[in-house]
Formats: structure tokens, C-alpha cells, sequence
């Protein structure tokens, strides 16, 4: 092979590898352009979910803080429903255990 063989062969792929080197140039220009589609749509993705969520989170902790409120307030009637329920069952027992006694004494008196 002569020299001249040599260099129009070393052209040729020099000239194949451009090639590949613009369709690859092409190929990142094309994924450039989706990663700013990307980024555009991440970014109002994190819009929607900034003004939404932020929004909700706000409400959801007004409305705790209310109903927490409303709980406390609720506690001490719960606490004192208890109390009187504990004594009621307490006077019905020992109604129950006076019935008994008064029958007793019946028994012992007829």
C-alpha cells in the first residue's frame, strides 16, 4: 500500500467519523431539548405543589387547632360523665345489697 493509499484511507474515515460526529451533535441537541421540556415541566410541578399543598397544610392545621380546642373543651364533661357513672353503679350495688338485707330481716321477722 502506498503512502498516498495510506492518506485517501486515514480521509476516508476521517471523513466517516465526522459523520458519526454530527449525527451524535444532532442526537445531544435533541436530548437537550427534552431535558428543557423536563425541566420546565418539574418546575411547574413544584409550582402546582407549592401553591396546593402549602395551601392545604395551612388549612389542615387551622382546622386541628380548632377541633383541639373543642376536644379540651369536651374532656372535662367526658371526665365528669365517668365520675358520675362510677357513683351510680356504686348506689346500685349497694341498693341491691340493702334489698337483700331488708329480705333477710323479713325472713327473720315472719
Amino acid at each position: 500500500m502506498t503512502d498516498s493509499q495510506k492518506l485517501d484511507l486515514l480521509l476516508s474515515e476521517m471523513q466517516s467519523m465526522k459523520g458519526e460526529m454530527q449525527s451524535m451533535k444532532g442526537e445531544m441537541q435533541g436530548m437537550k431539548g427534552e431535558m428543557q421540556k423536563l425541566d420546565q415541566r418539574m418546575t411547574r410541578l413544584e409550582l402546582h405543589i407549592e401553591n396546593g399543598t402549602d395551601k392545604n397544610i395551612q388549612l389542615v392545621a387551622e382546622n386541628f387547632v380548632e377541633l383541639t380546642k373543642k376536644l379540651n373543651q369536651a374532656i372535662p364533661v367526658a371526665d365528669k360523665n365517668l365520675a358520675y357513672e362510677v357513683k351510680v353503679n356504686y348506689l346500685i350495688d349497694r341498693v341491691h345489697e340493702l334489698e337483700e338485707d331488708v329480705k333477710k330481716l323479713k325472713v327473720q321477722f315472719a
